[in-house]
């Protein structure tokens, strides 16, 4: 054998070594009865079709959640585990008449897919590996240190199953109060987005003017005692809430102490008439 092809076997061995190593790691991560692998956007996988080489496929699984391959071009496959995109390609290849009964076989060679993204307003947003399949939006946002002081009280999951995009917003309470009811698996691929938590004005005659955390439920009075009450200047009965109409304006509207607040109402106490 030549030197040429001795290199050229090599070259194919260790490949075919980092492929094994990649999928057994992959199948390593998982507990033991765990569902398949879903694939995920990023991941690259190695297709090919039995009696078919010419169709054989390295691709990357894009951020729309597809795959281009030869003949029926873009297949979407995020949130499909292997043996239902393999499905999905050989039925394309199958309605197209291109191969009749396709045997299809998908390898993954780089895993990318398998890390859930949190982002927004938690202490380290970014990418993280799922450990196992059985990881909650609880073990991810763990992982990402937890949310930061002006983190909503809403997380907003973002999944693609079958091709299709899925938006929920979860409230944190119900998350970690009523526990597995409301903390779902996430996957490879999905995305928790924490948005800023709504906030609330006090200036005026106040001892502590300035913007504020919206918690829930909050009153008028519990905004004002945010705010530090009046001070020796204010009068409290010449309190002054204002309100955004659906055009962005600001308007006076009527309230009791005991009303709830809204997001970005401005609590305004005016000068002590002596």
């Amino acid at each position: 054998m030549t030197s040429h092809a001795m290199a050229t076997v090599r070259k194919c061995l260790c490949t075919l070594a980092m492929i094994g190593l990649t999928w057994t790691a992959a199948l390593a991560s998982a507990d033991t009865g765990a569902t398949e692998y879903v694939l995920g956007a990023g991941d690259v996988v190695h297709i090919t079709v039995f009696n078919n080489p010419e169709l054989t496929t390295d691709a990357r699984i894009s951020e729309t959640g597809a795959i281009s391959f030869p003949l029926i071009g873009n297949v979407p496959v995020v949130g499909l585990t292997i043996s239902q995109a393999q499905q999905a390609i050989a039925r394309k290849l199958g309605e197209g008449h291109f191969v009749t009964n396709a045997q299809v076989n998908i390898l993954p060679t780089l895993l990318v897919g398998s890390q859930v993204t949190v982002v927004g307003h938690v202490n380290r947003p970014g990418r993280y590996p799922l450990q196992t399949t059985n990881t909650h939006i609880s073990d991810a946002l763990a992982a990402a240190g937890g949310i930061d002081p002006v983190g909503a009280d809403t997380v907003i999951l973002i999944q693609h199953r079958g091709g299709k995009e899925i938006r929920k917003s979860l409230d944190m309470n119900d998350l970690f109060v009523k526990g597995s009811e409301q903390d779902e698996l996430v996957q490879g691929g999905d995305t928790l987005y924490l948005p800023r938590q709504s906030v609330f004005y006090v200036y005026g005659e106040v001892r502590n003017p300035g913007s504020f955390r919206l918690e829930r439920h909050m009153t008028v009075m519990q905004g004002l005692a945010v705010g530090g009450f009046a001070n020796e200047k204010g009068s409290e009965r010449r309190t002054q809430i204002y309100r955004q109409d659906e055009d962005g304006k600001m308007h006076e509207v009527d309230l009791n102490l005991t009303d709830r607040l809204q997001p970005n109402d401005v609590i305004y106490v005016r000068t002590r008439i002596f």
